[in-house]
């Protein structure tokens, strides 16, 4: 293990590459990785790296909003089959095609989608953002929201919007159990409950605190003597516990009774030897197609835009 830590850093200095990995990561890629974050931060720190090669440890839409971001640079993910289920429940034709039967609506993704779909929006969210982005439009806005159904419900509901909504949903948030959920609050009557805005209404009637990873996060360093139970991908523990080293983080299950948390199988894909071979070999590389890049590229920097007008 030490050995290919060792070679990794020596190949990321040789060739003048980044490492950038997500919150749900395993715990040694977020621990090698130059950033971790979630996708508003890793979108911004693709857009101002100076680096050649920008090795996008999360998922493939992940890395082509870097490539999109990023035309000159090389970007490299670990394994090109880190897909990720939210974005394939929007397929690019099929999403073009409801925007075209809803003229006069204002386009919203969420950036957890492809390219393609991208460059048929106005523009870009994340969790972490979406709140502000929805209100910075006028109360009477009609607006178009895609594809998570439970992220595009909250939102609504907090900002009482009628958004319309794009079916979709990610497979590791939908998986929540609300019963196992209601058990560990019983359990831990002290617990504080985080989840995630794209999980189910039912589940977040039970949380305590709703946001982004990077918010969960955030409120846990801030109230480190609480304990938590929490709703989203397990892969945040890592960051939550080096944060926290004192406090005790539960991860919510699945409806699945033989796991004892929720992990994405896509993102558990990438690993530090297939990082390895990635820096070596320069490749699996995620290419996207010009045009499709010079439209997609517009909503995402109107995200990173706004975000950094309203100090996000």
């Amino acid at each position: 293990m030490n050995d290919l830590i060792k070679a990794i850093n020596e190949l990321k200095k040789e060739k003048n590459a980044i490492i950038l990995g997500h919150y749900y990561q395993k715990g040694e890629i977020q621990d090698i990785a130059d950033y971790v974050g979630d996708s508003l931060a890793l979108a911004q720190w693709a857009a101002k790296t100076e680096a050649d090669i920008i090795v996008m440890c999360g998922v493939h839409f992940m890395g082509e909003t870097a490539k999109v971001l990023c035309p000159d640079k090389k970007v490299l993910v670990p394994d090109m089959n880190a897909g990720c289920s939210l974005a394939d429940s929007c397929p690019a034709d099929k999403f073009a095609q409801f925007v075209k039967e809803h003229p006069g609506y204002t386009v919203i993704s969420y950036v957890n989608t492809t390219a393609a779909v991208k460059a048929v929006t106005d523009v870009v969210v994340t969790s972490t953002n979406a709140k502000q982005i929805v209100e910075s439009f006028p109360q009477d806005e009609k607006i178009i929201f895609g594809p998570d159904r439970n992220l595009g419900n909250y939102i609504n509901s907090v900002t009482n919007r009628n958004m319309l909504l794009w079916d979709g949903a990610c497979h590791v948030h939908e998986q929540f159990s609300v019963e196992k959920i209601v058990e560990l609050k019983a359990e831990h009557s002290d617990a504080i409950v985080l989840a995630h805005p794209e999980c189910k209404s039912t589940v977040l009637k039970l949380a305590d605190v709703v946001g982004s990873t990077a918010a969960l996060l955030k409120y846990a360093v801030d109230h480190p003597e609480k304990k938590y139970i929490v709703a989203t991908e397990s892969g945040i523990l890592h960051e939550m516990q080096k944060k926290c080293p004192q406090t005790t983080f539960i991860p919510a299950p699945p409806n699945d009774s033989t796991c004892g948390c929720n992990e994405c199988s896509f993102m558990r894909l990438n690993t530090l030897e297939k990082l390895y071979e990635c820096l070596k070999n320069e490749s699996p590389e995620i290419t996207v197609d010009p045009e499709v890049a010079k439209k997609a590229v517009k909503p995402i920097q109107r995200m990173l835009d706004i975000s950094a007008k309203l100090g996000l």
